[in-house]
This record gives structure tokens, sequence and C-alpha cells, in this order.
């Protein structure tokens, strides 16, 4: 029986290592992202920008690229004037550069050296990143699991088939987002995701449920590969996973913001980053049961560098003599 490719690289190599932010990163060099698109504005004007983020991020070491489709939805892009078919285009176009990027790093023999051929997760923002509004890091109780079913279902027949090795769904508010994913991942047969949650402390995600409870109901969906929480302060996360390993048996993923507190308004984040010392703090996360560790907004490849150097130093890494 064929291993899923996230399966068979936890049992390779212990820890996975996931990359950084994509849209801050971007922003970072110099993008203006002040739109409802966010990082999926690039598709459209900068996608080359987009692919050499994705190859920093193998280069520092990730095992993994997530790509540009967090914001990519039918919605947002029909607000622009883009037809269903031009959306579902540049859908997979966030597939196509990440693929590309890590074809390209995968084509220098130095980078196969110890490591394994990095994966491509295709990301799947939650309801409240089409409504542009900062709603994923508060939460929409009034909003049905059937009609956020609906909503995901055309984007996923459009992700599960563009080329990525699994499905990242991310920055979930609420359990009933995730159960309405759970709900439509048997119409893709052998599509793999992870599913993780936005939390506003070191019990709950941001609708005020317990995270325990969240991953708990997940733990019987097959196709679910790996369970957390991301664009999480990282003060949460030793709580938030020790938790979660009590009720799951399925990989903890984690990949928390800096810290920082996001203006969705002034489309800003305010306040004082807490990753300073990203590295160290992710190996006391592995410590309490994490199995993928990246970052999520405001981190960057220097952090996932210092990540995988720690890593390797403690032994958190298992080593590879030969590359794939």
């Amino acid at each position: 029986m064929h291993t899923p490719p996230l399966q068979q690289a936890l049992a390779d190599q212990g820890l996975f290592v996931l990359d950084g932010a994509l849209a801050t990163e971007l922003e970072r060099r110099g993008a203006d992202l002040k739109d409802p698109l966010w990082s999926a504005k690039l598709l459209i004007e900068q996608p080359d920008l987009i692919r050499q983020v994705h190859l920093d991020y193998f280069l520092a070491g990730a095992d993994a690229a997530t790509t540009a489709s967090y914001q990519a939805t039918f919605e947002a892009f029909a607000r622009r004037g883009l037809s269903h078919d031009q959306a579902a285009d540049l859908m997979r176009r966030s597939v196509q550069l990440a693929c590309e990027a890590r074809d390209a790093f995968w084509a220098d023999p130095v980078n196969r050296v110890g490591r394994r051929k990095p994966l491509v997760a295709a990301s799947v923002g939650p309801y409240g990143a089409m409504l542009a509004d900062g709603s994923e890091y508060r939460g929409y109780a009034d909003v049905s699991r059937e009609a956020l079913a609906a909503f995901h279902r055309p984007r996923l027949q459009v992700l599960a088939h563009a080329g990525a090795d699994l499905l990242a769904c991310e920055t979930l508010p609420c359990l009933a987002e995730a159960l309405a994913i759970a709900d439509l991942l048997p119409e893709f047969p052998g599509v793999q995701a992870w599913i993780s949650f936005s939390c506003r402390d070191g019990e709950h995600n941001s609708q005020g449920e317990a995270l325990a409870d969240c991953v708990a109901a997940l733990d019987s969906v097959p196709q679910v590969a790996a369970v957390g929480l991301n664009c999480t302060a990282p003060e949460f996360v030793p709580s938030l996973v020790e938790r979660a390993r009590a009720r799951t048996g399925k990989p903890i993923v984690v990949y928390p913001n800096s810290g920082e507190h996001y203006d969705a308004v002034g489309k800003v984040w305010q306040g004082d980053g807490q990753a300073h010392d990203f590295a160290a703090q992710a190996m006391r996360w592995h410590n309490r049961g994490a199995r993928l560790i990246g970052g999520c907004c405001r981190t960057g490849p220097d952090d996932i560098r210092a990540l995988r150097q720690a890593a390797s130093a403690c032994g958190a890494l298992k080593p590879r003599s030969e590359p794939t």
C-alpha cells in the first residue's frame, strides 16, 4: 500500500520543518498587500516573487512550501472582475509556482544532501479570509456547517487536483469549519490534509471552543494527516500542544505567528513580537509533542533556517545518508 507523502516524511525524519510566512515576507520584500486578495494579489501581479520566496524557504531548510492560495477564492476573484475559469487558473498557478520552486531547489545535487524532496501543501484558507475582515481570528457562529461546506467545495475541487502533495486547511477559527472540510474530503479520494486552528489563548480556538475537543473530533477522519494550530501567539503554543496531544493520535502541526496583533481594518500588525528565540521555542514545542513545526505571519526564512539548524543539532531530525 502506498504511504502518503507526509506520513512517509514523518517516519523517515521525525520532525517535519514547515516554511514561514508568505504574505508578510512578500511585504518585507516590497509588495503592497493592503488588498482584499492579500498574497493572492501577487498571483496576478508578481508571480515570480512568490516563486522566489518559496525557493528561499526551501534553501533555508523547509520541508514544504505552503502555496499562495490562502485568500484565493472564487468570491474574492469575482469581486476583482475575474471569471470562474480565470480564478481557477490562478489557484492552480499558486500550486505551480511552489512546484517550480521545489523542482529548481531539487535540481541542484548540493541541496539534496541529507534532505528528502520537499512537499507542496496547497493552502486552504478559512471562510473568514474570503470576508477579509479578520473574522478568522474571531469566528462566525452564525454560519452553518452546510454553508461552510458549500463555500469550500468549489475551491477544493480545484486545489485537490492541482498537483500539490496535500492540503493545508489553516487558520480555521471553529470546529464547524473543520468538520465541513472533513465532510468534503471523501469526495477527493487519496487527498490528505492537515487542519490547523487559530487560537486565542492556551486552551481555546478563536471562537472559544476547546482545541482539545476540536482535534478529538477529527481523530477518526482518515484523510486528516495532522491537526494543530497556526497564526497563534507563541506564548500559547506549549499549553495548546499538550492539550491537543492528550486527545489525538495524529501528528501535531504548529506554526504560530510572531505574537503581534493583526489590525484587520488597517491591514497592519501591531505590538511586540515574541519570535526572537524562535528556534529555541520550537524545540520546546517539539519536546511537548509537535511533529510539524514552522512559522506563520511575521516569521521568515531566517527563522526557518535557525529552526532546522537547532533541530539537527539536538537530533530531532533524523539524518539521511542518501538523498531521495
